[in-house]
């Protein structure tokens, strides 16, 4: 299980140094989205075609099909995600996008009738007591900032449901031939919607093809594949709990390359958070079947 979990938590690392990228890139959000995706798609297809010789009798039409929910909803999320994260203060989106551990039990009942444990409770209201420190004292209610608020609070939304799907999906052979149609999917759908509101995209500074490829690389083939491999592996909760170090990882970002300096609160918050993570790792029992391939 030690594996299994060092892989999660390197996939949650992957995911949150998107901030370093998406805060330097001057591309729309929706290219920028179009662009990561199908970079990340590029990098991982090689997996694609070695599964899709693997499991034949999975066709890739199937894989397509299976994908075509998930593909909207990420392609959602990444595009209100970089829209709402600059219409609003970095302390709301923060504080906005660690709220999923309490949006995921929710989902996780109604889309697959998984309740939490009592295990899992005690690491949630960790994670919640967190949240709540953040709220009290670095939350901003202005006016000017509510449509930025509301639309990472939509943002945080798609990627709980997101999540949820993966591990609905969990029955597909391999995650490969689930991630690369999805990735693709998601970079068309991003693509058009940038076409729609702004318009074919401008001519970009050479140095925005490393942001593209590093966000493709890094917190999309990375990132967002081992967070989606590990929804087949544990519960959801589990998941979205271990996701939530993403916040600690962020503010360390944050600081090294744009010298933000955490508030104390930060620290609280990441302390309470941390604790309910170990917590949950700790009283994880594992239930993945041995006779599995980890990749």
């Amino acid at each position: 299980m030690i594996w299994r979990i060092c892989i999660l938590a390197f996939g949650t690392f992957c995911a949150a140094t998107s901030v370093v990228m998406t805060k330097t890139s001057q591309l729309q959000p929706e290219h920028l989205s179009a662009a990561r995706l199908i970079t990340g798609a590029i990098i991982l297809c090689p997996l694609f075609i070695r599964d899709r010789k693997r499991y034949p009798e999975f066709s890739t039409t199937d894989a397509f099909k299976v994908s075509a929910l998930p593909s909207i909803l990420l392609a959602a999320h990444f595009i209100t995600w970089n829209i709402g994260a600059r219409w609003t203060t970095s302390a709301n989106s923060t504080l906005i996008v660690n709220m999923i551990p309490v949006a995921i039990p929710f989902m996780g009942y109604f889309i697959l009738k998984e309740r939490l444990n009592g295990k899992e409770s005690v690491g949630t209201i960790l994670a919640i007591l967190g949240i709540s420190v953040l709220a009290v004292t670095d939350f901003k209610l202005d006016a000017r900032l509510l449509a930025g608020d509301l639309v990472c609070v939509v943002s945080m939304l798609l990627m709980a449901w997101y999540l949820i799907l993966a591990r609905k999906n969990k029955s597909i052979p391999s995650i490969w031939l689930y991630l690369i149609p999805l990735y693709l999917t998601a970079s068309g759908i991003s693509f058009f919607a940038g076409l729609l509101r702004t318009g074919l995209p401008y001519s970009t500074d050479p140095q925005e093809w490393i942001y593209i490829l590093l966000l493709g690389l890094i917190p999309t083939a990375l990132g967002h594949s081992l967070l989606n491999l590990s929804m087949r592996w544990f519960r959801s909760q589990f998941v979205a709990l271990m996701n939530q170090m993403q916040f600690v990882y962020a503010g360390v970002l944050g600081y090294w390359f744009f010298k933000e300096l955490p508030s104390q609160a930060f620290y609280v918050a990441g302390a309470f958070m941390l604790t309910g993570v170990l917590w949950t790792i700790l009283t994880h029992k594992d239930t993945y079947p041995h006779n599995q391939e980890l990749i």
